[in-house]
């Protein structure tokens, strides 16, 4: 779906919601604890409510009779704006966790920048999510540090993930032509710019969980907010549309 910066920004964070409560919700009566299982469903409905809010907006900014049903169910991969991060697949608990804590980290800042964005329905948005975010980034850092810190095996389950899932950190701080734009317009920020209160966090609470830092520079994939995307999205999203996509125009 091609259309104005402010579309292409709007859907790159409705997207980010919306898969990642996706492959949480994968987790429901899964979890490796009662009070785990519904933690995770609580985030992934948190993260649903805010996708809605998100793209909700971004289908009034597109204009063609789209609603936040069609941007969720109807777009090709190539046509979601989601971070690469995100789509990575659940794996084990700790790869979950540890997605969970490097994601939870970047949003709380990224929400606290358009807290001040002159867009005002992009800023009211960020201030009800902030509220969420806040929750989920307590939530993830104390069991990160709590496995890290634990026993043997959850302290070299969690460096795994962590190895595993480090290099797609670099996307969250790489900007392009829309994030420009959005930050000469007010209405955004540089990514950039969060890479230095997010990279200190985490290795406060990694250092805590006695956990180690993977080491700089290696591989660096991107190109999920220009909707280059690993093989995992396609998979997600024929589970997540198949009923949608089999019964067009169905409804309850």
């Amino acid at each position: 779906m091609a259309g104005s910066a402010r579309l292409e920004y709007l859907l790159r964070l409705g997207d980010n919601a919306l898969i990642l409560s996706q492959r949480l919700g994968e987790w429901c009566g899964k979890g490796p604890a009662l009070e785990e299982d519904m933690a995770l469903t609580n985030t992934a409905l948190d993260l649903l409510g805010q996708a809605r809010l998100w793209l909700s907006l971004a289908a009034e900014e597109a204009g063609d009779g789209a609603d936040e049903d069609t941007l969720a169910y109807l777009r090709d991969d190539r046509a979601f704006r989601n971070l690469l991060l995100v789509e990575q697949p659940n794996g084990g608990y700790a790869d979950t966790l540890v997605r969970q804590f490097l994601f939870d980290a970047w949003a709380s800042l990224a929400l606290r920048q358009l807290l001040g964005s002159s867009d005002a329905a992009i800023a009211a948005i960020a201030e009800k999510a902030i509220k969420e975010v806040s929750y989920h980034l307590r939530r993830s850092s104390d069991l990160v540090v709590r496995l890290g810190d634990g026993t043997a095996r959850s302290r070299a389950l969690l460096q795994a993930a962590l190895d595993t899932l480090w290099p797609y950190h670099h996307e969250l701080f790489t900007g392009d032509a829309v994030d420009a734009e959005m930050l000469a317009r007010g209405i955004g920020f540089d990514p950039a710019s969060l890479r230095d209160a997010w990279l200190s966090y985490v290795r406060d609470v990694l250092a805590e969980a006695t956990l180690t830092v993977p080491s700089a520079g290696g591989w660096a994939p991107k190109g999920g907010k220009q909707g280059l995307h690993s093989e995992h999205l396609g998979k997600l999203l024929a589970e997540m549309q198949v009923l949608p996509r089999s019964h067009p125009g169905a409804r309850w």
